[in-house]
This record gives structure tokens, C-alpha cells and sequence, in this order.
């Protein structure tokens, strides 16, 4: 398997992480941010954009906004599964209101909304609230059908 692409949460900055290296210790090359922390990173449409473009592998995003109740429910749930998928999974935060041709193009009707993508395709999409062990047993039900 070759090396692995990621934008960098703190720069956009695209990093190649070498495959024989551990991913979770991984810095970025431009600013030195680690390049997972455990939680997920908050974009905006041309962010996400960038993140989708730049990075192989998995992504799934939370699709919410701040004035949805579901959402501010479902926030904290995320963030704790962003530190159990992560490095395997990128974990994205996308406010539907900063990203409605996004929110178009996936067909997104409610929120919370959730995005698994594997380099850049879309291969799962659920809408409602889940908690993190769902969460988490979702993305990788999803990744490993999609494989």
C-alpha cells in the first residue's frame, strides 16, 4: 500500500504520511500541528472541499447547525468517536447553513446528517442522531460494505 494523503485541520496544508510510520503521531509538514487530535475539525464549504480533494482514504462528516437541538445533541457523541476512528477515519464538522451546495449535492433534507466518503465518493449517508457507539459501528459497517 503506498503513502497516504491528508490536509492538515489547522493549515490545509496536504501532508503524505508514510505507511510504515504510525499515522496517529503524524505532523503536519507546513505548521507542525498534529494531524489527528482525537477530535473532529470544524470547515466550511470550500474546507470541506479542500479535506475531500486532499485526503485518501475515509472522511465522515456531521452536517449540522448551531440553532438544530439534534444537532447540539449529537455533537458531543461525534466528538467522542473521532477519538476512536481516528487515524483510520478523518472526522469533519460541516454547519449546513455555511454549505448549501454541499447540502445539495449529498440531497441532505435533515440534520444531523452524516457523510462517510472514501476518496472523495460518497459510500454511506444517514440523517438523525446517533450516539457515539452507533457512530462509530455505523462508519465501519459502511466502510467495510463499500470495501
Amino acid at each position: 500500500m503506498g503513502d497516504r494523503h491528508l490536509v492538515c485541520g489547522a493549515c490545509g496544508q496536504k501532508n503524505r504520511i508514510k505507511t510504515d510510520r504510525p499515522a496517529a503521531e503524524a505532523r503536519c509538514g507546513k505548521c507542525h500541528a498534529p494531524l489527528f487530535d482525537g477530535h473532529p475539525i470544524e470547515v466550511d464549504e470550500a474546507g470541506f472541499e479542500r479535506h475531500v480533494a486532499g485526503t485518501d482514504g475515509l472522511i465522515l462528516v456531521d452536517v449540522w447547525a448551531p440553532w438544530c437541538g439534534p444537532c447540539r445533541v449529537m455533537g458531543p457523541m461525534f466528538e467522542r468517536a473521532a477519538a476512536a476512528l481516528q487515524p483510520d477515519v478523518r472526522l469533519l464538522k460541516l454547519n449546513a447553513d455555511q454549505a448549501p451546495n454541499v447540502s445539495a449535492r449529498f440531497g441532505i433534507r435533515g440534520i444531523p446528517a452524516l457523510l462517510l466518503l472514501r476518496d472523495g465518493r460518497l459510500i454511506g449517508q444517514s440523517a438523525g442522531v446517533m450516539e457515539t457507539a452507533r457512530i462509530i459501528e455505523w462508519t465501519r459497517r459502511q466502510a467495510m460494505a463499500a470495501a
